[in-house]
């Protein structure tokens, strides 16, 4: 295995129009790492540069220490996993696993020995016969994984491998390949635009908008402390709540959230006092919304109207309108108020986000 390294990579189509932007992160040998973002981020067009499937317009890209710009994708010894699968239907499980060792002329004890150690880790042994028509979303993705370790590749790079596979599955498949990782020890590049997927799998994240690398983090890290304004939207589902707030110190202490005034009960940080009388983006994740006070933090209270609710059973997840906003709040299950319902729910401020209204920066690390 071996460690992969961007530096100041970008990559501007013919017209002009720029996929990625001056990117610059580390994978380190053996580290599995998300690459996450919204379509058209960027993120599946480093994958392939990575590979050498796209031409980079400038910068270095390093695969265990060489630069290998110039590399045709044969010679960079990665192995891509695809959405499709990429499988040959006319050939059987055994045959599409040792296509690859068959075009490097390998001999025959040795493909052998390969494929039926990658088929028994994937628990494919049974299958070896059969052919892609015969087989599962999720069978047909692990062959492909299997086509992949058999090479005993540098790298794996996948690129949205489960995309096509429905959602039990593709909780499944998440299990196996995380597994898989942990049982070789190999250095993985994973895209995906489900976030979800990026926090279950991935040691460390790297968040992609518009071409240019956000953040780099593991995961609690992002969630806990986003960078800026749009990693705090993208990483957590339902996602954060995001408006413009004001804090006032005048007369009482009190929070200007969209069109209403909120409240501030308890005694505010030297920190949030700074910030008072600026223009700001207040983040507050729907759990750290409550219908009682959270002991021994200062709260906002907010008065809200209920416009949906959608019970999940171990949880209940309230949408509302407050100060012109929409609010989501989460809260345990069977909780019980109806659509159009007012709720006046408290805002902890001390697991709240401030964002610079113009840059969207965070204003408190």
């Amino acid at each position: 295995m071996a460690s992969v390294q961007l530096e100041s990579v970008s990559m501007s189509y013919k017209n002009g129009v720029a996929a990625v932007i001056d990117t610059s992160f580390v994978v380190e040998d053996g580290e599995f790492v998300v690459l996450v973002g919204p379509s058209g981020c960027g993120k599946s067009t480093i994958l392939r540069m990575i590979a050498g499937l796209e031409e980079i317009t400038s910068g270095t890209i390093h695969i265990d220490g060489e630069v290998v710009n110039d590399r045709a994708p044969r010679d960079r010894d990665v192995a891509m996993v695809f959405q499709n699968y990429a499988l040959y239907p006319h050939m059987s499980v055994f045959d599409n696993m040792a296509t690859s060792l068959r075009v490097r002329r390998r001999p025959h004890e040795e493909i052998e020995s390969a494929v039926r150690e990658a088929a028994e880790i994937l628990e494919l042994g049974e299958l070896l016969e059969r052919r892609p028509a015969a087989l599962s979303g999720g069978q047909r993705q692990r062959v492909a994984l299997g086509r992949a370790m058999v090479r005993h590749p540098k790298a794996f790079l996948f690129d949205e491998p489960l995309s096509n596979l429905d959602a039990k599955m593709r909780v499944e498949m998440r299990a196996q390949i995380t597994d898989l990782h942990r049982r070789l020890g190999a250095t993985m590049i994973y895209v995906t635009h489900d976030q979800t997927e990026a926090m279950t799998m991935g040691q460390r994240i790297v968040v992609l908008d518009r071409g240019r690398v956000q953040q780099i983090a593991p995961p609690m890290q992002l969630y806990e402390s986003p960078a800026n304004r749009f990693v705090a939207g993208f990483i957590g589902s339902p996602a954060m709540n995001l408006f413009p707030a004001r804090i006032d110190l005048q007369n009482a202490p009190r929070l200007l959230v969209g069109e209403t005034f909120a409240g501030i009960d308890g005694t505010l940080t030297e920190e949030l006092e700074r910030l008072a009388g600026r223009e700001v983006v207040l983040g507050i994740r729907p759990e750290h919304l409550h219908m009682q006070r959270p002991p021994n933090v200062a709260v906002a209270w907010l008065e809200a109207e209920v416009s949906m609710v959608e019970p999940l059973g171990n949880e209940t997840i309230f949408h509302s309108k407050a100060g012109g906003h929409a609010v989501v709040m989460r809260a345990p299950g069977g909780a019980t108020l109806q659509p159009g319902a007012s709720v006046r729910m408290s805002v902890d401020l001390s697991r709240a986000h401030w964002f610079d209204a113009e840059t969207g920066k965070t204003l408190l690390a």
